[in-house]
């Protein structure tokens, strides 16, 4: 134990007294920029540094002035929510000569700034680190014509770099999501969905352009998490013949029943002789050789606006922290980082590395996150000319248990399709496993699926029924169905479900079959993977609900409000969620706090009162704790805070449960059962003898989940050890390590263990594979 507390790093031991941080964004705008800005700001000032706005970006570094401002713990109040930046961003040509570049040194010298955090795309981010690597010539020179001294040259000898990527395109490697991406994806998708809605009242075929003069990722992860018939992306451009196969794609689908096609294209979608593909031409050429009612939609400056998504926020926010972190680390000899996101941590990447990957497009195919993305919807597209699926002779079952989970039919979708491809025959339990012990099982085809990728709930019904009490039922309804391998999709009593039924092979050799379990529930809560499909649309309910309640205090003043989430004992809505939304306190089981700790919270907001910023937000898990009720703080609150503010209380309920899919959890879901049905078919395969599959090894029950960087197959059976069954959550979870973040940017004092920080890593590139 000691030799632990030995190595653990606490951000306490990093100082920023005595120096001066600039931050600015620069290039085109993007929605999360602003929780960027926000998070370097309150943590520079929280670690003692100067924090200054550089408005207009490189522009306003250049031209000084009014244009570099202190900033100030209320100045960036309010900010959280907005979209767009605050600060402003500007392409500066000036920037890019030496004379430019001269005129900001000395305007950075002049204010001692020798810390500079840059948010932007590539473009911003190669400025930055040539103005680095020129910095001393630049003292030199400011020397030589005497606008400043030795003694100041001396002073700001250094000038370190740390970049944020912020672009809506996620045209960046080394990072999974830059901030402004997902916020963009629930732009599309919004008008996706309501444009569904009357196409299907006519029959009409659209297409969409959207943006990516460069980078398909946005059309293709759109197209993935709404299930479009057709997307053309500038990485892949089709081959000769591509208008037929397209139109003969859009026929299939009308003869199946289908009422309506969805295409989608990047701005800068080409051909394979570099010919622009516009919406036009795809538009006329539906008409002419279909004779589809057709319309085109260009989603254009829209994707750029609104409100950023939570997802945004929390990036935004766990990135502008690392930022200041790795600038009070910074050495003469530590190279230009960004700071970026890989799985779900985050890393600091040298900056270089990055940007001479993404010089050339083309590469971006191999970063792992595009990849990824377009493997999966190669693998659900399918046309029936082309070629005659595989017969494997197994059924596979696929059900969902326990509380329902936006995003879960995006997943039973995927995996039918993809179970379909891979030549099994697909069968749907409905009601979970209480729909499995009475029979409710039906064969499911490529073409019952279509439509579900938005749909929220559960459309095959789920229950919260364990099958322990029902084994010989769901016995003999796996032999009378043949069913030869399971997917589960639910939350904790999914996993619950799986592990007994793994304990009953030694009974029964009709569970001697491969069955994996998908995460799908809002709480979060699911051992062995760090995130479940259903919690990213239930954060954005949180969060959204949220913004407008602190809106409502907008006239009145000097209130607070106390919010209840769901989640069970797993505090992990509510601390992200709080997160997501500038919370003041965030009260959760996993942190246990007393009377004390409440009446301490209760003087932070008196303090707060006395700024400007005349609000509070105080989040609470429903099963924080069983005597502090919600009734209990929020009478303990109004009481203590007579005279100085008054307050308010919202149960948010089953609406965190409801509601469309977010992008995130279409995605997710897609692309996590669409790797458990290929498990399947692997272990299928492996354990199929003498006629029959016969799969009792630990290995061939698992849990499928996302642990830190990686998605990783894990058996049931060697995560009972790690659950705290009594209260439904892990032992450990990942997210606590972000509690402290929340804390920071409320201005409470705090420890911060930083030991994961600190760390360049080289940039890894996914190798092409052999094409199919």
């Amino acid at each position: 134990m000691a030799k632990q507390q030995d190595t653990k790093k606490l951000f306490e031991d990093l100082s920023g007294t005595g120096k001066s941080i600039g931050v600015l964004t620069s290039g085109g705008d993007a929605q999360g920029m602003n929780a960027a800005v926000r998070a370097v700001v309150r943590m520079g000032i929280y670690v003692g540094a100067k924090v200054y706005f550089i408005h207009e970006g490189y522009q306003g570094m250049v031209d000084g002035g009014d244009n570099i401002e202190e900033a100030s713990w209320e100045s960036v109040s309010s900010m959280l929510q907005v979209g767009g930046t605050v600060i402003g961003s500007a392409r500066c040509k000036e920037f890019r000569s030496h004379e430019g570049r001269l005129k900001a040194a000395h305007q950075l010298v002049l204010r001692g700034i020798t810390n500079l955090c840059v948010i932007g795309g590539d473009g911003s981010l190669t400025g930055a680190n040539l103005f680095r690597e020129e910095w001393s010539g630049l003292l030199e020179e400011l020397v030589r014509q005497g606008l400043i001294d030795e003694e100041a040259a001396q002073n700001n000898s250094e000038l370190h770099i740390v970049g944020m990527v912020g672009s809506i395109d996620n045209d960046f490697c080394g990072t999974d999501m830059t901030i402004g991406t997902d916020s963009a994806l629930h732009r599309i998708i919004e008008v996706v969905d309501a444009i569904m809605t009357t196409a299907q009242s006519h029959q009409r075929t659209f297409v969409l352009e959207v943006m990516g003069r460069h980078c398909g990722y946005l059309a293709l992860v759109s197209a993935l998490a709404c299930g479009a018939d057709w997307v053309l992306i500038p990485e892949m451009p089709p081959e000769d013949g591509w208008e037929e196969h397209m139109c003969q794609k859009l026929s299939e689908n009308r003869a199946d029943k289908k009422r309506l096609n969805i295409i989608i294209v990047a701005e800068g979608a080409i051909d394979c002789h570099n010919k622009p593909i516009t919406t036009n031409h795809i538009k006329e050429l539906v008409v002419s050789c279909l004779g589809f009612d057709t319309r085109v939609t260009i989603l254009g400056h829209v994707q750029r606006g609104g409100t950023p998504s939570a997802f945004d926020r929390i990036l935004a926010s766990r990135m502008g922290v690392e930022a200041v972190l790795a600038l009070l680390e910074a050495s003469d000899s530590t190279p230009a980082c960004v700071v970026s996101l890989c799985g779900n941590q985050a890393v600091r990447l040298p900056l270089m590395e990055c940007v001479q990957m993404v010089s050339a497009y083309v590469s971006l195919i191999f970063c792992r996150s595009f990849e990824n993305n377009l493997n999966t919807y190669k693998l659900l597209s399918y046309h029936k000319a082309d070629s005659k699926l595989p017969n494997s002779s197994f059924n596979v079952a696929v059900l969902n248990v326990g509380a329902p989970a936006a995003g879960m039919n995006a997943a039973v979708r995927s995996a039918v399709r993809v179970g379909i491809k891979e030549g099994h025959k697909m069968f749907a339990v409905n009601d979970g496993f209480e729909g499995f012990y009475k029979g409710q099982i039906k064969e499911i085809t490529w073409g019952d699926v279509a439509g579900w990728t938005g749909q929220g709930g559960s459309i095959l019904g789920t229950k919260r029924t364990l099958p322990a009490k029902h084994l010989d039922k769901i016995a003999e309804q796996i032999r009378i169905h043949n069913i030869n391998a399971l997917l589960v999709i639910g939350g904790f009593e999914a996993i619950l479900g799986v592990i007994e039924l793994s304990a009953a092979r030694e009974k029964y050799n009709d569970f001697c079959v491969p069955m994996v379990m998908v995460p799908a529930t809002v709480s979060n809560n699911i051992l062995g993977s760090d995130i479940s499909i259903g919690r990213d649309t239930a954060l954005n309910a949180i969060t959204y609900t949220c913004d407008r309640i602190k809106q409502s205090a907008s006239g009145t003043k000097r209130r607070v409000f106390i919010i209840e989430t769901m989640g069970g004992y797993c505090g992990y809505l509510a601390s992200v969620g709080g997160l997501a939304a500038g919370a003041d306190t965030v009260y959760i089981y996993e942190e246990p706090f007393n009377i004390r700790d409440l009446q301490s919270n209760v003087e932070h907001l008196t303090e707060k009162m006395k700024t400007g910023i005349q609000r509070g937000l105080v989040l609470r898990n429903e099963n924080s704790n069983e005597n502090f009720t919600t009734d209990f703080i929020y009478q303990l609150y109004s009481e203590e805070g007579k005279g100085v503010f008054d307050c308010r209380k919202n149960v948010l309920g089953h609406m965190q449960q409801g509601g469309a899919p977010s992008p995130f959890d279409r995605n997710f879901g897609t692309k996590i059962a669409a790797k458990a049905i290929q498990w399947i078919s692997r272990k299928l395969k492996e354990s199929y003898k003498d006629g029959k599959v016969f799969a009792n090894t630990e290995d061939t029950a698992c849990l499928l989940g996302m642990r830190r960087r990686t998605m990783a197959f894990q058996p049931v059976v060697q995560l009972k050890d790690e659950t705290d069954f009594a209260h439904r959550i892990p032992k450990e979870q990942w997210w606590l390590k972000l509690r402290p973040l929340m804390k920071i940017l409320a201005k409470y004092k705090t420890s911060y263990d930083v030991s994961d920080s600190g760390q360049l890593e080289p940039v890894t590139r996914v190798r092409p594979k052999k094409a199919d």
